[in-house]
């Protein structure tokens, strides 16, 4: 098999012209490498001929370690270069020469868009284009006229595309070359082969970005499903990834276009935010407001529950078209970011096309509907009826009110009955769709707080008050670090206060003793509601014995609406061998701590602390600390680079925070890392020697 290269003959007279590869798979594949030697001319260009799809990022290498060239022929740079069908320009970013002869031993020829450039104090400096792409290949000089691959990584972070190809300076060289060029009289017929695979789903590895297109992508997705941008917004949104590409290689971004160019999908995640989840990935919500609302932003955000009940940023997106299709490819995206671990519980609203994503993507996780979504959506379905306010306050009898199925059964039979409600078919899709968000089907789920279960609970959208219905993506970048900021530093003060502060003790129950040890500030402020209310409960008596397990019954006078106040009665199974405790309201599934009538329970047994079993480490003071020493890696791939990065974030992260919490400190956690990295500068610096 032969190809066709370009050399400089005069300045190199080691490198001919032609180069022969072995032969491999009978699928023909098109693909162009091109170096430039460093005084600007064209050192090489490798043209591979076929007739097939260009894939650009999930393809295998055009190129092996161990593939050798005979340099040899007479061919000049326009030979092939209409032949070129992956546009990245090259450079070379390293040689090697022998000091006596400079004669030119190894090279590492990179993609343009390989590293970042440096920082510029300039008043208006040009924005960031590169991208830190790895792709790359260094090539040895085995003899005078054959060059090996030694080493190759082929996968580029960014788009490659045909059509962009022309803007690169090495083309322009190429385009130049060609238009003096006299044609050759025998075209070229021997062409290199090789086998060509494509993954169904994205592989970006460790580098954090990629831009898919439709050949490559998730799903293939119809091309008019793409983003309505204004002026500047595209622009505005890669910016911005590569500004933040450069100051965390961490931060990960996907970008989803179709053929002709415009975008589709993009997905999103920072580096604190892909750590947070490693922390807290039990149950996230995915947020729809603004696609809910009709906004012009189509944002949608993942998110979740730190330790001190606040919410927390799992990464984000922009949707093109509330399609299956699109939820498919947004949701791979985010899985594929976080390592592949799915949550135990997801929660999204009603929207059919994503609960079809959801069912697709992650199987294994309790789907829910957030009840709030529902609840919003009560004036808009039925504020026009005859009698709404009564079928208002029925409706959330039921649903919040309800401590049995059967209660809830009777209760919404009565609703549809009295307000004549049968032909509604929104309430007709409610009531098919109960099992998925009616509290009291869901008592047997963990939600660490994140769907209420009180008229009065609400859980805001994260960038509640940072986004309207008008604002722009441009607007919209400029506003989300402001946000995750704002977000992170009440995260920190929360953090120094739980660690800090002496917390007030209302009762003289050992349980609030107790936890005031362990649990953060916020978590122990709802906790101590519990405690105060066991005060509320009254008539604790034994209604049935069977074997070690005991059923109680509590009554608790509670607030209803109006400010009236009506008794009810709480079940509550207590086993005595293992001291295991349950009660019918379900508040530590929902909530992740005892309610009142166990605790109630527990104190009319004598026990004066709470088993270890209900104190859920997710709400400790130092559960991050506790959490790193804890994490098994069995169900990571423990050689993958982007479990590295994400597993060495996370860990810093303490470092970082006893750093900072004095002088004394910080200039000790300085030292350590400025000599941990004169190591790394050490051993990179004896790698390139040799």
């Amino acid at each position: 098999m032969r190809h066709v290269a370009t050399a400089n003959s005069e300045r190199h007279p080691q490198i001919h012209k032609s180069l022969i590869y072995p032969p491999h798979s009978p699928t023909r594949f098109i693909s162009w490498f091109e170096c430039e030697c460093l005084e600007g001319k064209v050192l090489t260009t490798v043209l591979l001929d076929i007739e097939m799809e260009e894939v650009c990022l999930n393809s295998e290498p055009v190129f092996d370690e161990g593939d050798e060239y005979d340099l040899e022929g007479g061919h000049d740079a326009g030979n092939g270069e209409t032949q070129c069908k992956q546009g990245f320009g090259i450079r070379v970013s390293n040689s090697w020469f022998r000091s006596k002869r400079k004669e030119r031993y190894r090279a590492k020829l990179s993609c343009s868009s390989a590293g970042f450039k440096k920082k510029s104090d300039a008043n208006n400096p040009r924005p960031e284009t590169r991208t830190g792409c790895p792709a790359m290949i260094v090539i040895k000089l085995v003899d005078s006229q054959r060059w090996r691959i030694v080493e190759s990584e082929l996968q580029h972070n960014h788009q490659v595309s045909p059509q962009i190809k022309r803007f690169y300076k090495s083309h322009k060289k190429m385009i130049i070359a060609a238009k003096n060029a006299q044609p050759q009289p025998d075209p070229v017929t021997e062409v290199h082969t090789i086998k060509l695979y494509r993954t169904s789903v994205m592989d970006v590895g460790c580098n954090g970005c990629s831009t898919l297109s439709e050949t490559e992508g998730l799903n293939p997705i119809d091309h008019s499903q793409h983003m309505e941008l204004r002026e500047g917004d595209a622009h505005a949104v890669y910016n911005y990834f590569c500004r933040m590409k450069l100051k965390n290689p961490n931060f990960y971004y996907l970008m989803d276009l179709d053929d002709d160019g415009r975008l589709r999908n993009v997905f999103w995640a920072d580096a604190r935010s892909r750590a947070a989840y490693g922390y807290f990935c039990d149950t996230v919500a995915i947020d729809t407001t603004c696609l809910a609302n009709k906004y012009e932003l189509p944002l949608i955000s993942f998110v979740g529950v730190n330790h001190h009940g606040q919410s927390v940023l799992f990464g984000c997106g922009f949707l093109g078209v509330e399609s299956v299709d699109c939820y498919v490819w947004m949701l791979r995206a985010w899985l594929k970011c976080m390592l592949g671990r799915p949550p135990q519980v997801f929660i999204t609203d009603k929207c059919k096309p994503l609960q079809n994503a959801v069912s697709e993507v992650i199987p294994e996780a309790r789907h829910c509907c957030c009840l709030s979504y529902i609840t919003q959506k009560v004036p808009e379905k039925l504020g026009g009826l005859k009698g709404y306010e009564a079928i208002r306050r029925h409706l959330h009898k039921s649903i919040y009110d309800s401590l049995k199925i059967a209660e809830f059964e009777t209760s919404w039979a009565e609703m549809i009955k009295r307000h004549e409600l049968g032909n509604n078919k929104w309430l007709q899709q409610l009531y098919e769709d109960r099992q998925n968000w009616v509290p009291v089907y869901l008592k047997d789920t963990f939600f660490a707080g994140m769907i209420p279960i009180r008229q009065s609970e609400s859980l805001p959208a994260f960038f509640d008050g940072y986004v309207h219905k008008h604002t722009s993506f441009k607007e919209f970048v400029d506003k989300y670090d402001l946000a995750l900021h704002r977000k992170r530093m009440k995260e920190v003060v929360a953090d120094q206060e739980s660690r800090t502060s002496s917390f007030e003790l209302k009762t003289r129950c050992n349980f609030e003793v107790q936890l005031c040890k362990v649990y953060t500030k916020e978590i122990f402020r709802r906790f101590q509601l519990e405690v105060e209310g066991m005060y509320s409960c009254f008539n604790t008596r034994q209604v049935n014995v069977n074997g070690p397990i005991i059923t109680y019954i509590v009554k608790e006078r509670v607030e209803v609406e109006g400010n009236e106040k009506e008794v009810r009665c709480y079940e509550v199974l207590y086993e005595t061998t293992q001291v295991d405790i349950r009660c019918i309201c379900s508040l530590f599934n929902y909530k992740g701590y005892l309610c009142r009538h166990a605790l109630n329970v527990l104190n009319y047994n004598g026990m004066e602390v709470i088993p270890s079993r209900y104190i859920l480490p997710r709400w400790s003071k130092d559960f991050k600390h506790t959490h790193l020493l804890h994490q098994g890696s069995s169900s990571n791939d423990v050689y993958d680079p982007a479990y590295w990065c994400d597993h060495l974030y996370k860990l810093a992260l303490p470092v970082a925070e006893e750093g900072a919490q004095s002088e004394e400190h910080y200039k000790t956690t300085l030292q350590a890392l400025e000599k941990l990295l004169n190591k790394f500068h050490l051993v990179e610096d004896t790698v390139n020697v040799t």
